[in-house]
């Protein structure tokens, strides 16, 4: 067993594991290390876990194992317990890079209790399979219209460096559809961690050389993520975030990825996602998201969802208190 391994050692470890989520990467634990948190990386024989630490007063901690553990080994489990314990963790949550339609998780740790997931529990997921005909008439016959009538109004995707744009547009977006948004050199560091390894592409929609849309795609292994996306109020018309979606699809196809997940949708059984979604009002949360990406002809997914283990029951229902006055999740 090695605990606390370095970036080098964990990303030699990680290769070995090529459809590990990229939320168990070293760039995203040094992202993560930027912004308030500490990533500790263990390794046992065939399987590693990369844990993020919240520090708070008194030398406490919450720890977050996110769409981990990596390998099928049951032994990191005891290692991770184990390292919890020495960084004094109030609890950890646990949520497993699992699929309901995946094999059943046992979870061996003892005293495990359903939590909150961090991370979207229902996305929708598209393939990249076959040609890029097959997808299109995959899709909705409405998205497969608005793409190409982007295409004819004079819509172009490009990528680009320009994360102050991009920074920009989100502002915009937060604002009208009421979404979270991180500050400039939160995705500043996203580009500079995952792109010079071609882990990321920041690209942009233009009509007349302005921008109109902009979205962060992430890919690993054979899958890539739609993790943030920005767009303007101004030539709508032009459908440019349906054309970004499929310039980035087919970045994804060449990068050799199988599967493009759309990060998000609201938690509910997909009968009543489509009943709902037609009497939803299109800025009404995830439901306008949800309209928005059922087109692209993807399967919904649900994930298995969180744990937490619990080290300090008083602590605990303080912090979970202060999470639910809060309306939210450490972030």
């Amino acid at each position: 067993m090695i605990i606390n391994v370095t970036r080098d050692q964990w990303d030699e470890f990680y290769k070995r594991f090529p459809n590990a989520h990229f939320l168990q990467s070293g760039a995203w634990g040094d992202l993560k290390s930027r912004f308030g948190w500490k990533a500790v990386r263990i390794v046992e024989g065939e399987s590693g876990a990369q844990i993020l630490f919240r520090y708070l007063p008194l030398g406490y901690s919450i720890a977050y194992l996110a769409k981990g553990p990596i390998g099928e080994g049951e032994d990191i489990y005891r290692q991770i317990d184990q390292v919890c314990r020495a960084n004094k963790a109030i609890f950890l949550k646990i949520e497993p890079d699992r699929f309901e339609s995946d094999e059943p998780f046992k979870a061996p740790l003892h005293d495990l209790k359903p939590s909150k997931p961090i991370q979207p529990r229902r996305t929708v997921v598209v393939s990249l399979e076959g040609s890029e005909e097959d997808i299109l008439n995959r899709m909705k016959q409405k998205t497969r219209y608005n793409i190409r009538l982007a295409e004819k109004k004079g819509v172009v995707v490009k990528s680009s460096a320009d994360i102050a744009e991009f920074h920009r547009m989100a502002l915009a977006t937060a604002q009208r559809d009421a979404f979270g948004v991180h500050n400039l050199s939160y995705y500043q560091s996203v580009y500079e961690l995952f792109h010079p390894e071609r882990g990321c592409e920041l690209l942009m929609a233009y009509y007349d050389n302005k921008p109109l849309a902009a979205l962060f795609v992430l890919r690993q292994g054979e899958n890539a993520y739609y993790l943030y996306g920005a767009s303007l109020e101004v030539e709508r018309n032009r459908m440019p975030t349906y054309l970004i979606q499929w310039e980035a699809m087919k970045w994804a196809r060449q990068q050799g990825c199988r599967w493009y997940d759309l990060w998000g949708i609201p938690d509910l059984d997909e009968e009543e996602l489509e009943t709902q979604f037609q009497v939803r009002q299109s800025h009404d949360g995830l439901w306008g998201v949800y309209r928005f990406k059922r087109g692209f002809g993807g399967e919904v997914k649900r994930s298995i969802g969180a744990w937490d283990k619990v080290y300090q029951a008083g602590l605990y229902n303080l912090y979970s208190g202060y999470l639910r006055l809060r309306g939210g999740q450490a972030d």
